[in-house]
This record gives structure tokens, C-alpha cells and sequence, in this order.
């Protein structure tokens, strides 16, 4: 069973859902039903963002979720608490298109 984790990489961003594969050597990890975490507001780091979610969820931009991703160049993964999960997933999907 996974639970939902926070991946920061090199060059690629911020992201969060399920770590599904995890290679230390060549620093790369599969994630499923995940999304990029592109600005969070109301929260000082990833540190607590992953331990207490965003304060200000109407100014994040959270993209949507794509089913699997393959990134490279991790620097840190981080365990989400459930308190921190409910917040991030009760942000609104940014986007840019019209609908």
C-alpha cells in the first residue's frame, strides 16, 4: 500500500503523490496519481507543507493529475501526513486553457 509522499528534483519541480519505484543509485522514482506542485502559499517549506498543508489554498497552483511519471534527479522525498493530504488534494487544479 502507498502513501502519498512529496518528491522535490533537480530542475523538475515539486511533486506529490504515490512513490511507487524507487531507485537511490540513479536517483529516480516511478509516482502515480500525481500532480506538480507549482506554488504553494501559507506554507514556510516542504517540510511543513508535508506535515501540515497549505493555510492559503486559494492562492496555490497545483496542476492536475497525470496517471504516472518517471522523475529523475531527486533530491528529497518526504512521508505526507493525512492532515496534509486532505489539504493539497482540497486545493482547486490550476490551469491555463479555457474549458
Amino acid at each position: 500500500m502507498c502513501t502519498k509522499k512529496i518528491v522535490r528534483a533537480d530542475g523538475a519541480g515539486v511533486f506529490f503523490g504515490n512513490v511507487v519505484e524507487e531507485n537511490e543509485q540513479s536517483k529516480t522514482v516511478v509516482m502515480t496519481d500525481v500532480k506538480r506542485l507549482w506554488f504553494w502559499s501559507g506554507a514556510s517549506s516542504l517540510s511543513e507543507l508535508a506535515e501540515h498543508g497549505v493555510a492559503r489554498p486559494l492562492d496555490c497552483k497545483f496542476t492536475c493529475n497525470v496517471s504516472k511519471i518517471k522523475i529523475y534527479n531527486v533530491l528529497e522525498i518526504l512521508d505526507v501526513t493525512d492532515k496534509a493530504e486532505a489539504s493539497i488534494n482540497g486545493v482547486k487544479e490550476w490551469k491555463q486553457r479555457k474549458e
